[in-house]
């Protein structure tokens, strides 16, 4: 197996309310799919929002309403100021502050927010990079 992600995708609660916050919130291009899932094109990767009961169908899994999901998402950026900028952006965009921009223990800046569904972003600035 390629040490490779093609996709990421989030089961999200409301389809529509998130597809509003990635595509207009946050600005992230849309690609052209089939009704009832989303694509963004993201450097390297693809990011997908597909119904979380679906997914979970899909799956073949219980769906789980609550709690962590066990996972977050990065976005590196080149500077401490793009973190604050970022995490700005989101929260306009409709995400939930977590943790602001701070330093951190290995040696970065980062913060987090959570975005209308509750997946956790990670905004980071790694010097080392």
């Amino acid at each position: 197996m390629e040490p490779r992600i093609t996709i990421i995708c989030l089961g999200v609660g409301d389809f529509n309310r998130s597809v509003e916050f990635y595509e207009k919130g946050l600005g992230f291009p849309r690609k052209k799919g089939p009704d009832g899932i989303a694509f963004f094109q993201l450097s390297g990767t693809m990011l997908s929002l597909y119904p979380r009961d679906e997914l979970a169908e899909d799956i073949t899994v219980p769906l789980q309403e609550t709690g962590f999901p066990g996972f977050t998402l990065a976005h590196n950026v080149g500077s401490e100021q793009l973190v604050d900028a970022t995490l700005e952006e989101a929260v306009a965009a409709g995400a939930t502050l977590i943790k602001p921009g701070q330093k951190v223990f290995w040696g970065g800046y980062s913060g987090y927010f959570a975005d209308p569904d509750g997946f956790y972003w990670e905004v980071a600035f790694n010097p080392f990079m």
